[in-house]
């Protein structure tokens, strides 16, 4: 078995097809007033590959959207991580770009992105992500629009949410369980549809339909994910369902279940009704190792899964497109917590985590483990931010991090 924690997430797809070309990258550019270099790493080409750079290096695009209140913060705080690791890799050019997409934007433009924001984020190679939303200023419906957009339109079928304790840090659970799971979030269907509507709005009869929509395909792809992530880590897979009470869509989910594990048998499976699953994970998390459910239970799951490790600040997240054929997005499981925007305490380690992910993605798993562990070491050694019960504001506990990691 390996060590707990992101090691092993996702090996069958960070190491590059033998059928396909790959490349390397890398690039300088500026955050917070300090020049940024680094360097990316083997990628898989689905897409026509760029021409070489004058200087016979390959450019990886990346796309920025730190979004709104804390998702600033934090961005340049996996930007400057990642700066500070590029003098130890291999170099290529890594060319970053930056949309100042949010509420801001609305400010100025009535939209928080542009209509054309597909198109423009279609050519890059992977789209990192700080944090959306400030309820006090717009609807969340109106903040996340774009994101739930991005993730459908790119396919971004796999959300991979890793949730770990690590020593130093305190949790809420009696006894301090060690807890190593994985939620496999069906991201491009389910409950986020938008298909519905509201009807005779204002009148006392008013009434409102919300449909979800679940196919075969979309929840076999997402257990056969969870499977194989499953036959890497402890060969446990765990579905999240609730068939006693919605008996279309999650029988559905059962059934498949029941087909796909046959092909499975060296892994232990089981399913547990979304109530008892959340119940579960405080009463013996021990037990979960990769947990599958559709979009809003994995949502929902996510959030737990962040509390009884610790806080929702230490949680990464990835978006895949496992078949390549357009970008994925890295993020933190977190919010933008707007009460705490601009005060220099948001805790990066979610975000930092998420280059981690990236890193492996994009095929540069020795990058990719010397976050997790200089992330280890930090917190390990009891720093630790506000929200952890530490002193660190967000910077000094980056610079910890990077010390960490480029020791």
């Amino acid at each position: 078995m390996g060590r707990p924690g992101l090691r092993g997430l996702h090996p069958l797809l960070s190491s590059p097809s033998s059928r396909l070309p790959v490349f390397r990258v890398f690039r300088v550019f500026q955050v917070s007033r300090v020049f940024c270099v680094f360097h990316v790493f083997d990628r898989v080409c689905t897409r026509p590959r760029g021409p070489l750079n004058p200087a016979g290096l390959k450019t990886h695009r990346i796309a920025l959207y730190p979004g709104d209140g804390i998702g600033v913060d934090v961005t340049d705080a996996a930007v400057a991580v990642l700066r500070a690791l590029e003098p130890s890799i291999e170099s290529s050019r890594f060319e970053l770009t930056r949309f100042d997409w949010g509420c801001r934007y609305y400010d100025q433009h009535g939209v928080v992105a542009p209509p054309d924001f597909i198109a423009t984020l279609r050519p890059f190679d992977a789209i990192f992500l700080g944090a959306v939303g400030w309820p006090q200023r717009l609807p969340d419906y109106i903040t996340l629009k774009p994101l739930i957009t991005i993730r459908q339109t790119f396919d971004q079928w796999a959300c991979v949410r890793p949730a770990r304790t690590f020593p130093g840090v305190p949790g809420p659970l009696a006894g301090a369980p060690t807890v190593d799971l994985v939620v496999i979030r069906e991201n491009s269907e389910g409950e986020y549809v938008d298909n519905g509507g509201r009807f005779r709005i204002g009148h006392p009869d008013e009434f409102a339909v919300q449909s979800a929509l679940h196919t075969r395909r979309g929840i076999e792809r997402a257990l056969r994910f969870g499977f194989e992530l499953a036959r890497k880590r402890r060969h446990r897979l765990t579905l999240a369902t609730k068939s006693n009470a919605q008996r279309y869509a999650f029988t559905l989910w059962d059934e498949v279940l029941d087909l796909v594990r046959a092909e499975y048998r060296d892994v232990e499976t089981d399913k547990q009704h979304i109530d008892a699953i959340a119940m579960n994970f405080v009463r013996r998390p021990g037990f979960f190792d990769v947990v599958v459910g559709s979009n809003l239970f994995g949502d929902i799951l996510t959030d737990l899964s962040g509390a009884i490790t610790g806080g929702l600040g230490l949680n990464p997240s990835a978006n895949l497109n496992p078949e390549r054929t357009a970008p994925s997005l890295f993020e933190p499981v977190h919010g933008s917590a707007p009460d705490i925007a601009g005060k220099g305490i948001a805790n990066p380690t979610g975000a930092i985590l998420a280059l981690a992910m990236m890193l492996d993605w994009l095929g540069e798993p020795a990058a990719a483990r010397r976050v997790e562990r200089a992330v280890e070491a930090v917190l390990g050694r009891g720093e630790r931010t506000p929200d952890l019960g530490g002193n660190l504001g967000t910077v000094a506990f980056t610079e910890k991090i990077i010390g960490a990691a480029t020791a």
